[in-house]
């Protein structure tokens, strides 16, 4: 016991008052250093993302967002790695060799880290063309759904039915941003062919300016939902084309509100859906 305290006292005690404190120093400068220059990139992007004619506000902010999530992520993870080596060293290893082997292990790992070069480039080239941002919904092949997360490597979705995918960013070869921008009413609705076809248009732009001038939507229509033109001839309507604007992310709504108002006018209005329906003649014997 007599031993071990004078250990404690000769050994212990100095060094935690010599390189303990110095370690907790160390940490304590990563955090304040993570949270300064966190402040700092905020306002750096906030001040060189500049707006262009084609911008609308909310996607300015979305692009700044982005890029603030994937700068202050990069930072993060520089200081961790200066805090521990600088940690590792004070702690009495010599951090030379350990780079030294982590060099070696690099090169000998670089050939099967292709893929992961890849995923940084196309990820680097993804934030640099404004591909998309975090909070827009895309589209990759077949997987659809919300941007949660972007790195450089990764790029997290969660879908309608609340799955979350991560893909990396090397990849998607193809993306479909459906939130860029502006947005679009745009489908087909079918009328009998015994429809006054001048009447129906009436009803369709007449619906569309009502929804259009409704203080619950008015601040998501660009344009009003409108007739565009007879699509085609089916086997038992008319099939026809109504198209409008909206704003990023709000034309499902526009467009099932839409749809409601059609029929609750058309009911009114006398004018027929018509649903698939075959008509038999019987010859005459």
């Amino acid at each position: 016991m007599k031993e071990y305290l004078e250990k404690w006292d000769d050994q212990i005690v100095p060094w935690l008052l010599n390189h303990g404190i110095k370690i907790v120093l160390i940490g304590l400068a990563a955090y304040l250093l993570n949270i300064i220059l966190g402040r700092i990139i905020i306002r750096a992007v906030r001040i060189a993302v500049v707006r262009d004619e084609t911008m609308t506000e909310e996607a300015e902010i979305k692009r700044e967002d982005t890029l603030i999530h994937i700068f202050k992520g990069a930072l993060r993870i520089i200081l961790i790695i200066l805090a521990v080596l600088m940690i590792l060293q004070e702690a009495g290893l010599k951090i030379g060799p350990i780079l030294a082997g982590a060099g070696i292990a690099g090169l000998a790992i670089g050939f099967g880290a292709q893929s992961l070069v890849k995923d940084v480039i196309s990820g680097l080239f993804m934030i640099i063309e404004n591909q998309y941002r975090i909070g827009d919904i895309i589209k990759i092949d077949d997987i659809g759904g919300t941007v949660e997360k972007i790195t450089l490597r990764l790029t997290t979705l969660r879908d309608i039915n609340g799955t979350v995918h991560h893909i990396p960013n090397g990849e998607i070869k193809r993306v479909s941003n459906l939130s860029k921008d502006f947005a679009r009413v745009n489908f087909d609705i079918g009328v009998s062919y015994n429809t006054n076809l001048e009447h129906v248009i009436e009803v369709i732009n007449r619906t569309g300016k009502e929804l259009a001038e409704d203080p619950a939507f008015a601040d998501a229509i660009i344009s009003p939902p409108r007739f565009l033109r007879v699509n085609d001839f089916g086997d038992s309507a008319i099939i026809i084309k109504i198209l409008g604007d909206t704003k990023p992310l709000r034309q499902w709504e526009i467009t099932g509100e839409m749809r409601k108002r059609l029929k609750i006018a058309f009911d009114r209005e006398g004018i027929e859906i018509p649903f698939p329906q075959r008509v038999i003649h019987q010859a005459e014997k």
